[in-house]
Order: C-alpha cells, then structure tokens, then sequence
C-alpha cells in the first residue's frame, strides 16, 4: 500500500478525523495488533468474545499510524495516536479497498467458482506475470474481509490484480464484486459446494453469477460454457460481455483433448493453438483455457504463454504428485471436494496407466442431498475401470456402497492408520493412487502415510 494522507483518507471514507492529524499518512494496514508494523492503519472488530477496539491504544503504542474507532464503543477512546471514528469498522475497510482500488487501477480479473478458483487464480498470474506486473490473492483471503486487505496490499505499479472471490450464501459474491470492480469475472464451474445454505445447484450458480453485478460496463466474463445452469444468467448479458470456455461444440473457445497421461495433458483450443500442460486432470484444462483466454485477450502472445505454463506449479494439496517408497505414484488431491470435482478426479485416474487406486472421504456441507450426491459419486464409477476403491468417513460410506460392484475390490475404512497400512500393503510399483475429500477430513495425512518409509 502506498502512503494515504489522512486528508485523503477522509475523502475516501465517511469518517470523522482531528484536524490536527489530517496531515499524518499511513501505509498498510492490519486487524491484528499483536503483528502492527510503523505506520500501519489498525483496523478492530468487534466479535462475539472479544472487541478489538481494547487494542487500539496498544497498537498506537506500538506505532500504528492510525486506527479505526467505531462511534458507538464503549471502548474508551485512545489518547496517544490519531483516531479515525467511523460508523462501522468493517464498512469502512471496504469503502477504503474500493476506493484505493481505483486510485491503483490495475486491470482486475475476479475469479469465483465450487472448484478450481485457486488453482485458475494461479494459472492467471503464471500466464500473465512474464509480461505484467500482477498481485494474486494469497491464500483464502477471499471473503468480506480478506478481499480488501488484498487489495489494500497493491502496489503504486501493479498492472493487474487477480483475486478469488469465495461465499457461502447470496449477496457475498455481489458485495465482493461491487468494491473489485473487475475487468475481467470469472467463473470456473457450479458444483455442489454450500449446498446447505443455497438449496441447489440453481442457487449456487445464482450466487457465483453476483460476480458481475460489480463488473465495468467495458468488462467481460469468462465462464464454464458446459455448465447449462448459466445459461438463463449469460442471457441478461450483450455478446460482448461474455465469453464462454469448455469442451462443447458452441464455446467460443472450445477445448479438445489430443493427449492425457500421469505427466500432464496436451490440448488444442478452436483447433487452431495446441497447449501442453504439465499438471494432470481434464477439469485442469478448461482452467488452464480460461488462463490462455485471459492472457490472450490482455496481448500476451502464444509462445510466452506456453513457456509460462511449461513451469507451472499448482498451491499444495492439488494434484500434487508424489512417489511412494515401493514407487507407487500417490496424487494428493485432498485440498478439498465436491461431487462434482470427485467425479472429475475419477475421469483424471481412468486415463492413466497401471492399477488405479481411488481412496475418497466424505464430501461434507451437502446438507439433506448429502446421501444422494455421496451415491451418485459410486454410481460415476461403472465403466470407468478403476480398479480399488477405499473410502474413510460416514458419508463416504455410501460412494463404497454405490461404487463396489464397479470396481475390482472396495473396503470402507472408520480408522485412518488402518486405511494406511492397507493400503501400503498392497500397492506395488507401477499403480497410480488418487486420495480426495473435504478438508475437514484431513486425507492429507493418509498421503503422508502413504509415501513414508516406515520405520523398522
């Protein structure tokens, strides 16, 4: 963040500033006092258990240049630093974010998404960063507090800013959308993720299609063109705000497979450009296209993209891909899940060579279509030849059930380190194993099982 005048700041926000402290800048800004750095804004909230506001005094101490203070705290008010009083903390963190946004104005591509956002957030910056200067969102700061803190991290000469835009009810993705104001919206797919709270796949793709309820009148989005729940939402749109991305015959930027093995994926896009991916999973293709498509569009030529996607590398828990002490090739996938991405990773493990090991936990936040969807992940299985499939977990007990006449053996598991030991005892050098669940389930640690020497 570059250094704000609070003179500026007060014409950016609905605030109240001493004037004796209208000259004072800050640059940054933190909500936790324990990590303020010289001249930061302190920003508190106030939650269920604690209220921020009792830090402001300590994080001028500690040379804050600034803190928020909301009008209505009991809190007493600081005496030893500029105080900026403002209605509500969180509001006003956004009003700032919006305005600093614009005052930046990089090119702003907004991604949301039930799967791949992070990982079509990384293949964005991987195919633009050669030829821009970009700033991603790091982590899951994708949400009403994080997204601003993201953007309040910009420098003077950042070009383009990405930033994953991640909900779990309606209206999250349009408030979002309204303080990015984006170039370029995103929407990689609708899954079942937050079923719960939105009551269909028809709500969900609702919720994500918020993402351009904040987009400039120039602007453009880049959607899943398979997915036919966006179509009615796309309609609302002129042809030139859209562009659709997949393996249907009507994208404007149809994908083709022409090649798919455990190192990566060789496609074409309209037949004209062929692209090599070094990272597995077709549902990685259509991500990988909206990338070139982007990328395209901002006049990055073919040849910089593809030396760029030649190195890329995916955040972890995604497709990462490991070798187990007998050789076994072990891809952790266990970030997280949805049906959708579940059956996606089947299709991934059925194209390659060698036994194909499924181990699956459950799915969870599917609320009362839970059972259903969990079964119609063991039904995707028939004709997919995989050939063992394990399953941990409650829910993930009906993907056994709905799945084992499809494969050649299927065990459910209730305990991990059992899951393991099994597992390891049967694998052998050539098979190709797939581990996948929600991130409550912690799948991450059968990969870890799976690919260490055990101790004698």
């Amino acid at each position: 963040m570059i250094d704000i005048s609070l003179q500026q700041l007060k014409t950016w926000i609905d605030c109240e500033i001493d004037e004796q402290y209208l000259t004072h800048t800050i640059k940054g800004v933190t909500i936790d006092s324990r990590k303020v750095q010289q001249g930061q804004l302190f920003i508190p909230f106030k939650g269920e258990n604690v209220d921020g506001h009792q830090y402001c005094e300590q994080a001028l101490n500690k040379g804050a240049g600034a803190t928020f203070f909301q009008s209505d705290s009991e809190i007493e008010v600081p005496q030893n630093g500029p105080v900026i009083f403002v209605k509500d903390a969180l509001d006003a963190l956004q009003q700032l974010a919006k305005a600093y946004i614009l005052a930046v104005n990089p090119t702003v591509i907004a991604v949301t998404g039930s799967n791949g956002k992070t990982t079509t957030k990384d293949m964005i910056e991987h195919t633009l960063k050669a030829n821009y200067r970009v700033k991603k969102t790091i982590g899951n700061y994708n949400n009403e507090i994080g997204l601003p803190l993201t953007i309040l991290e910009l420098d003077n000469d950042t070009e383009v800013s990405i930033l994953e835009m991640g909900m779990s009810g309606f209206h999250e993705i349009e408030l979002l959308s309204h303080i990015a104001q984006p170039d370029f919206a995103v929407i990689t797919n609708i899954g079942e993720s937050h079923m719960q709270d939105l009551g269909s796949r028809d709500g969900i793709a609702k919720a994500k299609f918020e993402i351009v309820s904040g987009m400039k009148p120039h602007g453009k989005l880049i959607y899943d063109g398979d997915e036919p729940l966006l179509k009615p939402h796309i309609e609302t749109l002129n042809e030139a705000q859209c562009m659709s991305v997949g393996l249907n015959r009507d994208n404007q930027m149809r994908c083709k497979i022409l090649s798919h093995d455990e190192h990566g994926i060789s496609f074409s896009i309209n037949n004209e450009v062929d692209y090599q991916l070094p990272i597995i999973g077709a549902h990685n293709m259509r991500n990988a296209a909206i990338a070139i498509t982007i990328a395209s569009l901002l006049g990055v030529d073919h040849q910089t993209i593809q030396t760029q996607l030649n190195d890329l590398k995916l955040t972890g828990m995604r497709m990462q891909k490991f070798e187990a002490p007998n050789g076994a090739t072990v891809i952790n996938d266990a970030y997280n899940a949805s049906p959708t991405s579940m059956k996606a990773a089947i299709d991934t493990l059925s194209q390659m060579n060698g036994r194909k090991v499924l181990i699956f936990g459950d799915v969870l936040e599917l609320g009362e279509q839970s059972k259903a969807l969990h079964m119609s992940v063991g039904h995707y299985l028939e004709d997919k030849n995989i050939d063992m499939l394990y399953t941990y977990g409650e829910a993930a007990r009906d993907i056994h059930e709905k799945g084992k006449r499809h494969v050649q053996e299927a065990i459910h598991f209730s305990d991990k380190s059992q899951m393991i030991k099994y597992v390891k005892s049967i694998l052998n050098s050539q098979d190709k194993v797939l581990v996948k669940g929600s991130r409550g389930m912690k799948l991450e640690e059968v990969v870890d099982g799976l690919i260490t020497i055990d101790a004698k």
